[in-house]
């Protein structure tokens, strides 16, 4: 299981990787591994301003169907469009070809109050 230093950790299992004045989000390694087979991704918020731990989507595996909440507050500006056709790249690359948004934080520095890898580490192995 991977746990990549260079983004932060939500304990609902989201993670977020800041670059430059644009953070992509995703599902970690954990939660997509726990999940299962994912189906279907549906992001309905494209072009919204949430506030952290609002739900920007869902993601639907064989048996279930899962909120997916945002770790920042900030406009969602994009979704992995490769997902409609390919929604298996979450399973294959959560942290790469995986991601499921694009957001424009309203404040970068937010970010420092989610878990870093470590601390995502020590959560899922409670």
């Amino acid at each position: 299981m991977e746990f990549p230093s260079n983004v932060k950790y939500t304990k609902e299992h989201e993670w977020i990787r800041v670059e430059g004045d644009i953070a992509y989000v995703g599902i970690t390694d954990y939660a997509q591994e726990q999940l299962g087979d994912i189906v279907f991704v549906d992001i309905t918020t494209e072009g919204e301003t949430l506030e952290k731990d609002e739900v920007f989507g869902t993601i639907e595996v064989v048996k279930t169907i899962s909120d997916l909440f945002l770790p920042v507050s900030g406009e969602v500006l994009e979704q992995n469009e490769a997902l409609a056709d390919n929604p298996e790249l979450v399973n294959q690359d959560p942290y790469g070809k995986g991601w499921l948004i694009k957001i424009k934080p309203n404040d970068s520095n937010d970010v420092n109050d989610l878990l870093d890898a470590e601390g995502y580490k020590a959560l899922v192995n409670e």
